[in-house]
């Protein structure tokens, strides 16, 4: 009798560990998705408000992009514009539990990667990336995969999945609105 639950005792206590492991993988793996940074109205201080952009501060536009879930559709208020250097990058999360490489961030720009001048960065090269945009960014390791010399905004939206306003949304391209 008391072996036998002492066998179950071990058996649960196992089933629990291997339960919280699993538990653990799944939280890591998708600790990244959608886990953007939104509400910080700060940019850069060197950052050059654009002088003619295509959709001025105040404007409305649709979103024609789809960064993040219910992006695509939905009514956008340019909050800012500015004239930069756009990249897309992929890193890996320099916090949080996820260590999984994020692949094609779009967009980091010039004023928001470490001591990177005012030279536009070529694809490979590898940064460290200042922004804050994504859990795990600041901080983080990347690699340059694409530039872009282009007006970037800032925007409010509320996605169209429903859900509490996204404010300050950093960054659009222009040919990301409409």
């Amino acid at each position: 009798m008391i072996k036998t639950k002492m066998i179950a005792g071990v058996m649960l206590a196992a089933a629990m560990t291997l339960t919280a492991c699993s538990n653990e993988k799944e939280d890591s793996s998708s600790e990244h998705s959608n886990e953007h940074i939104h509400g910080e109205s700060e940019v850069p201080s060197n950052l050059v408000a654009a002088k003619n952009p295509t959709y001025d501060i105040g404007s409305k536009a649709i979103i024609n992009t789809d960064h993040m879930e219910g992006m695509k559709g939905a009514e956008a208020t340019v909050t800012g514009a500015y004239e930069t250097t756009a990249y897309t990058v992929s890193y890996i999360p320099a916090s949080g539990k996820s260590k999984e490489p994020i692949n094609h961030h779009k967009w980091v720009i010039q004023e928001e990667i470490k001591d990177a001048g005012d030279k536009i960065l070529e694809a490979g090269t590898e940064v460290t990336i200042e922004a804050d945009h994504m859990k795990g960014m600041k901080g983080a390791s990347a690699r340059i995969e694409s530039a872009k010399k282009t007006t970037v905004y800032m925007i409010d939206y509320t996605p169209t999945t429903g859900g509490k306003k996204v404010t300050n949304h950093k960054w659009l391209v222009e040919s990301e609105l409409k």
